[in-house]
C-alpha cells in the first residue's frame, strides 16, 4: 500500500529550474540597482562613513567569536 503511494506521487521539478532562473535574474537586477544608488547618486560618502562606523564592532565579535573557539 505503501508502495503504491509512493508510486503515484510523482514531484515536478519543471518549476525548480524556473525558480532557480528567477533568483539569479532578480539578483542581478538588485545588484545592478544597488550599484547605481552607491556610485551614481554619490552615495559613496555615506557608504564608506557607515563601513567605517561598523568595522569596530566586527572586529570585536570576531575576537569573540575566536576566543570561544579556541576556548574548546
Amino acid at each position: 500500500m505503501a508502495e503504491e503511494i509512493k508510486q503515484e506521487q510523482k514531484p515536478c521539478c519543471c518549476g525548480k529550474g524556473v525558480s532557480g532562473m528567477f533568483k539569479v535574474i532578480l539578483g542581478l537586477v538588485l545588484l545592478v540597482i544597488g550599484g547605481y544608488l552607491l556610485i551614481g547618486r554619490m552615495w559613496w560618502v555615506y557608504t564608506w562613513f557607515l563601513i567605517k562606523a561598523c568595522a569596530g564592532p566586527f572586529f570585536i565579535l570576531s575576537a569573540l567569536v575566536t576566543f570561544a573557539i579556541s576556548k574548546e
